[in-house]
């Protein structure tokens, strides 16, 4: 690994670190209030934020096997493709994510619960801040990743990539479970909460789809 590419790296461990523990906090105090306020649109963002910390925790891992083995005889051709390996990974997580809260928001429909809806928003609010928070610090090294349009066999660092569209899938899900809570309290609107979580859903399984492509070229050295 070059310098420069050494010290992107790097970088990037020491972000995914800092995002892990505010994402973590995070998660807990969602799906905690979430299941306080029967909210799906809560909950599926709790819970994909739960996946956000395993995924996380997949990236940091990751890392600190490609310092490790950064000069090791066992990858003639460099470890890189652990950092691949581990995006892959947390792709097919983000993946079974996006389906769970597609059952779960059909489900509530058929079965809907009541939402109190000023602690939801509160919570809801809070995540995205959070959500936001972690944009910001991670976006950088995400900016260095993807400086220049690679070809699909490229390296790129797809472990921070992944990483990264975690927490930006999960700040969108953010957004659109604020706008159905406000909708439901103000409009009597309560099919929206559900509705919104199916959306949740779909646009998780969304980023899933991408980035398993992305993986799995890299992986196989196929060519576009």
């Amino acid at each position: 690994m070059h310098h420069h590419e050494h010290q992107i790296a790097n970088g990037n461990e020491k972000k995914t670190l800092i995002v892990i523990v505010f994402t973590l906090i995070a998660m807990v105090v969602e799906i905690a209030y979430g299941y306080l306020t029967n909210s799906m649109a809560l909950l599926a963002d709790g819970y994909h934020m739960g996946t956000h910390v395993l995924a996380l925790g997949l990236t940091f891992v990751a890392y600190l096997l490609i310092r490790s083995f950064a000069h090791s005889p066992l990858f003639p051709n460099g470890p890189h493709k652990i950092g691949v390996l581990a995006a892959y990974t947390s792709s097919l997580f983000l993946g079974l994510t996006g389906i769970w809260i597609l059952i779960e928001s059909i489900e509530r429909v058929f079965n809907p619960l009541s939402i109190q809806f000023n602690e939801a928003i509160l919570i809801a609010v809070i995540g995205l801040v959070v959500n936001a928070g972690c944009i910001l610090i991670m976006g950088d090294g995400h900016s260095h990743a993807h400086g220049n349009k690679k070809s699909c066999c490229q390296k790129e660092d797809y472990n921070f990539k992944a990483a990264y569209y975690h927490i930006l899938a999960d700040a969108l899900t953010s957004i659109l479970a604020i706008i159905a809570l406000y909708v439901g309290k103000y409009f009597n609107v309560i099919y929206l909460d559900s509705f919104v979580g199916f959306l949740g859903g779909i646009l998780i399984l969304k980023w899933a789809v991408g980035l398993l492509k992305q993986t799995i070229c890299e992986l196989v050295d196929m060519k576009k």
